[in-house]
């Protein structure tokens, strides 16, 4: 981590070789944002959202044409149809391969620019600005990008690297509360991850402290072959009330759920005791204040059936869960247990 003084920003590193990058953190981090494009680009493609806090046009605008593309609210617009308007929107630009695609805005607006700038002439260069705790935390760093089909959710996509990351804290100050909720959600998992003390730390420096366990994570494994699948703790159930809720529920609400249900599935399989479960519930409810009950009429049968085709499902059933060497993916997990510890959220 590099401490970059003037307006409190930390750079903390993804190491990937040839394509690492910084992934600046701070209040008025976007100052870093024209340091990251490259040099060849002569146009800048801005895909964002209405109501995004950061207009980062005339930041860019140095010297580049600038055009900018506002894509649809919801998980309904995480979408193919998405990302053909996108890159029809970008012919009309004239975007080309030395170019660069940024996306500002949530979650779901770097997964879906990042997904393409990877497909836009077969891999155009892509920079993130985060404006959501979510983005910040998770969804922009990593260089997973992918959008939705009715069969579930992220299953068609890329792995493509942003140049770089920016998360500028001050876009949290406007951010609408079931947004805050989100990024909760999404930040607890990091709590069972590694040791650290994260509910020690004040917000800026937890949501630093998390994007560098992510940014070692990815560096040591991009391609989720191993340990990378550690940071879908909690997001298998997740995924499956999201599909089969026709996401009614945000992403960040769903993995607080699939986080308390982790717990009580290793708890079911003997991989960890009564306290254990317990430092869930007081992570993910009593400090962060979420819900862990699992929505009205859920049905067990359909959430098992979602549970089988989730991506890292290689062996029956498989999930992440925690036990007496920390977070583990675990293998064909008897259909028993699974249903037992739904019967008991």
């Amino acid at each position: 981590m590099a401490d970059n003084g003037a307006g409190g920003t930390v750079t903390e590193r993804v190491e990937l070789g040839e394509r690492s990058y910084d992934v600046v953190v701070g209040h008025g981090a976007v100052a870093a944002l024209p340091g990251m494009l490259p040099a060849s680009a002569r146009r800048v493609a801005i895909v964002t959202q209405r109501g995004v806090p950061l207009d980062v046009a005339p930041i860019v605008a140095a010297g580049r044409s600038v055009s900018v593309h506002v894509i649809g609210d919801g998980e309904a617009h995480k979408s193919l149809a998405t990302i053909e308007a996108l890159s029809r929107d970008f012919a009309r630009a004239g975007i080309t391969r030395n170019d660069v695609i940024v996306g500002v805005g949530g979650g779901m607006v770097t997964d879906v620019a990042g997904f393409a700038a990877a497909s836009w002439h077969r891999g155009t260069a892509v920079v993130h600005v985060a404006t959501t705790l979510v983005g910040m935390v998770d969804a922009a760093i990593g260089g997973k990008t992918g959008v939705n089909i009715a069969e579930g959710k992220n299953l068609v996509g890329a792995f493509w690297q942003p140049r770089g990351v920016v998360c500028d804290l001050d876009a949290l100050a406007t951010l609408p509360e079931r947004e805050v909720r989100c990024g909760n959600g999404e930040m607890a998992k990091y709590h069972f991850l590694t040791g650290d003390d994260l509910l020690a730390m004040d917000s800026a420096s937890r949501i630093a402290r998390c994007v560098r366990i992510k940014a070692d994570i990815v560096g040591a494994d991009e391609r989720e072959s191993g340990r990378r699948a550690l940071l879908n703790y909690g997001h298998t159930l997740a995924h499956a009330l999201e599909t089969t809720t026709d996401h009614d529920l945000a992403h960040g609400e769903a993995v607080a759920i699939g986080l308390m249900y982790a717990a009580r599935l290793a708890r079911v399989l003997g991989r960890i005791d009564d306290a254990r479960v317990a430092r869930h519930h007081d992570v993910i409810v009593d400090h962060y204040g979420l819900s862990v009950q699992l929505p009205s009429g859920a049905s067990h049968d359909e959430l098992v059936a979602v549970m089988g085709r989730d991506k890292k499902a290689l062996d029956g059933l498989t999930f992440v869960l925690d036990g007496p060497r920390g977070v583990e993916v675990v293998s064909d997990v008897p259909h028993d247990a699974v249903t037992l510890a739904l019967a008991a959220m």
